[in-house]
């Protein structure tokens, strides 16, 4: 076969490989609802176009929120700030985008399309920069086998047309330290714009950009040598060493201006977030005061920004959100809650949520380089070895690192980077002079990851492994965005019509967006996510189906989080006691103001919130009645149980409970 003709066969497969993969992952949320983040990101997006504004959602990338609002433009939907002007003035994105998405008449399910269709451009990009990567290593085959795999992979098809920040991302720290490197080996002006240029776009894409900086220096390190040859005229020349002192700090000048004129370009080149024409930003959704610390080095780096104006408005906001997120978060993993994480949290994710194939890669990586570099003198190849994949290396060690370092324990999806370089790799097991069982090897890989991924489908961000036990465990692992990030409401409506009997009341905790009455659902709201720090409305709870969101189940956001003690028992009963004598505080309207801290408003909060933890604590080792897509949960109550489980004395609910959890064992153990 002529190399033309082989050419040709390589661009049709990479052309086929990559339609399939937006296919997969597009049309895998066309009956989805809109996940917990997507009504803030298109919302932002939307409205920075529209009105030149950015004080909504900064803290989630600039890029992908314009990348998904540029999308829905044409459609011209509605987003008026003079209908809601007080939203605007407390740059409430999240009621906002309520408004925006569901109470405007505009096209929601199109919307979505759009958006998500726009996003999933970032996975193909992710794609071809795989490819293209593995090929300059390994040659086209272990590049074919690089990409099938990525086009394959269950994380890429969760998260690629998710109208998030997290594939952006991961394209742009990526794409970044191969400009740099590139550079870095030979320095060219050509090479230079593009790692300017990819340098600002990943400034823009995530604020994990900061990342790029000992990225950037270890890269540099480890290319000294070659990046400075050409100015060393003799080792102890005094003036090359200030020639190759002035070249370096350009170099890092250059990054740093280039990355701070892009910022100020993707805000318009303008400080205040807030537009001329719209309602005043009177404060950002969590307000300054509560952001910056208290003293230290975070807080006189932000103060500097903010008062010197050095960067936008919002882009500062957003940079002192993420800091303090970074800090402390409600978590889960494994039946544990946690407010700072713990170190293990994402490699417990990368094992149970990476495809069998992809854990696969990673065994046979590492046989691979202990063969080569510590058996037969391989050790001496090492350097070399290394310095190829220098940009592969460096990204996983700091960004790996970082990770386990994180308090933000919240999501498989935050470890999106490590993949690509992962795929990369997995170009060596097809490289030159490798034989036919490696051949036989690479293509059970496949096999088995679009295997795995076609199974999976449509359930992508829901996916677990094996290793994970049976489908209807997989709310014991991980929540969030690892299972339930709201997406199941579609599904939860279609189980109602057939499944609910004649008139039985519907009882809804959903962590996520949507509005239920779109789906045509009438269903009765209790312990939202929303309610965590806001003075709920007190639905009263009788017979029916409890519909609870796995992410809510596990309550690792509540300020109660974790196992019912008698602590919180000694606090409930008196509050129980007091509703059951005041019914008709259960429906007071002024329940929905933002929780202040009055007497009456705490007192319905901490009712509310423990209600719910001592409700959640039993059907956590009841056996669910149906689980829906993994990430639902619903239970069919009687008088007895909803009488036991929020009104019994701490003995008889403490023995309901263990014939719970006993009943449920018997359960899973019978044959």
């Amino acid at each position: 076969m002529a190399k033309p003709s082989l050419r040709i066969l390589c661009t049709a497969l990479v052309a086929l490989l990559l339609a399939l993969y937006a296919w997969l992952g597009w049309s895998a949320t066309l009956e989805k609802g809109p996940a917990f983040d997507e009504s803030a990101h298109l919302t932002a997006g939307y409205s920075y176009w529209k009105f030149n504004d950015y004080r909504l959602q900064p803290e989630n990338g600039n890029l992908p929120q314009r990348w998904a609002g540029l999308a829905v433009t044409p459609l011209s939907p509605t987003l008026e700030p003079s209908a809601r002007p007080e939203l605007w003035a407390a740059s409430d994105v999240w009621n906002i985008g309520q408004d925006f998405l569901f109470a405007e008449g505009n096209p929601l399910e199109l919307m979505l399309a759009t958006g998500r269709g726009a996003m999933i451009l970032w996975g193909v990009a992710c794609g071809l920069l795989v490819f293209a990567w593995s090929r300059r290593l390994w040659g086209t085959p272990g590049a074919l086998l690089s990409l099938a795999l990525c086009a394959g992979s269950a994380t890429m098809l969760a998260h690629g047309p998710m109208i998030t920040s997290d594939m952006t991302a991961a394209f742009c720290l990526l794409a970044a330290s191969g400009a740099f490197w590139r550079y870095l080996e030979r320095p060219g002006f050509t090479r230079l714009v593009i790692s300017l240029l990819m340098t600002g776009l990943a400034a823009i894409a995530k604020f994990s950009f900061v990342l790029l900086v000992p990225i950037y220096a270890i890269l540099l390190a480890w290319n000294w040598n070659t990046f400075t040859r050409s100015l060393a005229a003799t080792s102890a020349s005094r003036l090359s060493a200030i020639f190759t002192g002035l070249r370096v700090a350009g170099l890092v000048i250059a990054h740093a201006l280039a990355a701070v004129v892009i910022v100020w370009a993707a805000f318009g080149f303008r400080y205040s977030a807030d537009a001329g024409g719209m309602p005043v930003n009177a404060s950002f959704y969590i307000p300054w005061d509560n952001l910056l610390p208290a003293s230290g080095l975070k807080r006189e780096l932000l103060v500097t920004l903010k008062d010197y104006r050095l960067l936008p408005e919002a882009y500062t906001h957003g940079f002192a959100y993420v800091l303090q997120a970074s800090e402390a978060r409600g978590a889960f993993a494994a039946g544990q809650v946690s407010t700072t994480g713990w170190w293990w949290f994402f490699p417990y994710a990368f094992l149970l949520k990476s495809t069998l194939a992809e854990l696969m890669v990673v065994a046979a990586l590492m046989i691979m380089a202990a063969r080569r570099w510590l058996f037969s003198g391989g050790s001496k190849r090492l350097p070399s070895d290394l310095k190829a994949i220098a940009p592969l290396v460096a990204l996983t060690l700091v960004y790996g690192g970082a990770s386990i370092l994180s308090n933000l324990n919240i999501g498989h999806r935050h470890i999106l980077p490590l993949y690509l370089p992962l795929f990369i790799m997995a170009g060596a097991l097809l490289r030159p002079g490798t034989g036919k069982k490696a051949l036989t090897a690479a293509i059970a890989l496949v096999v088995v990851n679009t295997i795995e991924s076609v199974r999976a489908y449509p359930n992508y961000i829901a996916y677990f492994n094996p290793i994970a036990g049976p489908a209807d465990q997989r709310w014991n692992h991980l929540v969030d965005s690892s299972l339930d990030w709201g997406q199941e409401l579609p599904a939860l409506a279609s189980w109602l019509k057939t499944n609910r009997q004649g008139d039985e009341q519907v009882f809804l905790s959903y962590f996520g967006v949507a509005d239920p009455r779109r789906e045509g659902m009438r269903v009765v709201q209790f312990a939202p996510y929303s309610s965590q720090w806001h003075a709920p409305h007190l639905a009263k709870l009788t017979p029916g189906l409890y519909c609870i969101s796995a992410t809510l189940l596990q309550d690792s956001y509540s300020p109660l989080n974790g196992p019912w003690t008698h602590k919180l028992e000694a606090t409930f009963h008196p509050l129980s006691q007091y509703f059951g004598d005041h019914p008709e505080e259960l429906d007071d309207p002024k329940a929905f103001a933002l929780f202040k801290g009055t007497w009456d408003e705490k007192r319905r909060w901490l009712f509310e919130r423990a209600r719910f933890a001592r409700l959640a604590q039993y059907l956590r080792v009841r056996r669910p009645d149906a689980i829906i897509n993994s990430a639902m949960l619903v239970y069919r109550l009687d008088q007895r149980e909803v009488s036991l489980a929020i009104d019994a004395p701490t003995s008889v609910f403490q023995q309901m409970i263990e014939k719970a959890f006993a009943d449920t064992n018997s359960i899973k153990a019978a044959p």
